[in-house]
């Protein structure tokens, strides 16, 4: 009688999940370290315009120079520096105010719950970059209204999610026992929701993370972001367009990274939700 064996099923999937989880990590920590080194360390300061008007690379600029005769690599230090700012920074703020916001719903009285809802459905039509333009726009540009504007407008989002989980959790029956032993509600939430929940919201806040760091290039592009010496991928986007034939590298170079860095979060994301999955993990 022959017995079905799982082992070799389950270890190439194993390695998948391992493979896309450090490719991911592989990638986003290249930006990483690339923006730790410029807290420290800079080839050329960023107003140094020495370098000469749109210098190939070589000659002491390892990526040529600007239309300004700044040196690229610098500028792109800079940058990777700032989208992880603000990309961190909204997503952190996004989390504690949607977490807040769908812990609120998951426990409120009908009405309220029906509310709450409907006012995430109308934030969430409308898209991060637009409520994150209106948000810029009212507030003035700068790196702090790039945070909350992309936090604000990624919260919606985070809120519904935690909602929908918080629902879920409280329906079960070890819940329902807690509160019938007398549990108090904030040991609840501790004890028995957030640790049930916590899984798929880091997976969603990673996700979150690639969709903050577009809309900070977006905003830079249009003009709407950190203002200068607070170089941004975005802003290296909209001066070079105007030279992209004659140095491409201007625009090439804050694109590949900003392609790297979602990519890699995205790959995270990707193997944190195996990890966290165990029916996804299953069904491959």
């Amino acid at each position: 009688m022959s017995a079905s064996v799982s082992v070799p099923v389950r270890a190439p999937a194993r390695r998948r999940r391992s493979v896309t989880l450090t490719v991911g990590c592989v990638l986003a920590g290249l930006i990483v370290a690339l923006a730790i080194v410029s807290l420290f360390w800079l080839p050329y300061p960023p107003s140094d315009v020495s370098g000469g008007r749109l210098a190939g690379p070589g000659g002491g600029h390892l990526l040529g120079t600007d239309k300004l005769g700044r040196d690229l690599f610098t500028q792109l230090m800079i940058g990777s520096r700032i989208a992880l700012a603000v990309g961190s920074g909204a997503v952190a703020l996004g989390g504690i105010l949607g977490v807040a916001a769908g812990l609120a719903a998951g426990f409120a009285t009908r009405w309220l719950d029906d509310a709450i809802a409907a006012a995430l459905d109308i934030l969430i039509a409308f898209p991060v970059l637009l409520v994150a333009m209106l948000l810029v726009a009212a507030r003035g540009a700068s790196l702090a209204s790039a945070i909350v504007a992309i936090g604000l407008g990624s919260s919606a989002v985070v809120a519904r999610l935690t909602r929908v989980l918080v629902k879920r959790i409280l329906s079960q029956d070890f819940v329902t026992a807690a509160r019938t032993s007398g549990t108090s509600w904030p040991r609840i939430v501790l004890e028995h929701v957030l640790p049930n929940v916590w899984p798929t919201l880091v997976v969603n806040l990673a996700l979150q993370l690639g969709v903050a760091v577009l809309a900070e290039a977006s905003l830079s592009y249009l003009g709407l972001g950190a203002p200068p010496p607070n170089e941004s991928w975005g802003r290296m986007l909209q001066e070079a367009q105007a030279t992209v034939l004659t140095a491409p590298l201007g625009a090439i170079a804050p694109g590949v990274l900003l392609i790297l860095l979602v990519i890699g979060v995205n790959l995270i994301a990707d193997g944190l939700r195996d990890v966290a999955d165990p029916t996804r993990r299953r069904s491959r």
